[in-house]
């Protein structure tokens, strides 16, 4: 399964189907998210690999995507991490959805979460359950600590429908 991200003026993406996209703004930029697509006709459109989702992307109203870069070399390790995830961020309350994304022709992983609000998001960081998913970053069991994984510091980007 494919998912595009394309910045840009919402009327140049054209007439595409509701249930198959996620309209979002974040300051100034508007962004559309094409998910379960096979292709897209949109000009200069990333496109992903989901390699593991839970739930409606279009029926949130906030979304974090975490970019991380990683090296070819780090990439089996980096998804490997993430196909035995816990899976708890999806009992959290206002959990909407998650795409785990492999880039097609770039080294930056994506992991979007969608919220029903930036609260949720935020409540999510603070809970028992985060602490939980991210108590090896930092340790030396961490995949944060293995060399050649990362090729860059990551960083998130937050929109609001």
């Amino acid at each position: 399964m494919k998912l595009f991200k394309w910045t840009g003026p919402l009327e140049d993406a054209g007439n595409l189907p509701e249930e198959a996209r996620a309209s979002l703004m974040n300051n100034d930029e508007e962004v559309l998210v094409l998910q379960e697509a096979k292709t897209t006709t949109l000009n200069n459109a990333v496109e992903y690999d989901i390699l593991d989702q839970s739930g409606d992307l279009p029926s949130g109203r906030f979304a974090v995507l975490n970019n991380i870069p990683v090296t070819e070399e780090g990439r089996e390790t980096f998804e490997q991490r993430f196909n035995n995830r816990a899976r708890l961020i999806e009992a959290e309350p206002g959990f909407v959805a998650i795409r785990v994304l492999r880039p097609v022709h770039s080294g930056t992983y994506v992991i979007l979460t969608m919220w029903e609000d930036e609260e949720s998001f935020k409540n999510w960081q603070e809970s028992q359950a985060y602490g939980k998913a991210h108590a090896k970053r930092g340790t030396q069991d961490g995949v944060d600590q293995r060399p050649n994984i990362f090729s860059g510091p990551s960083f998130v980007t937050t929109y609001k429908k």
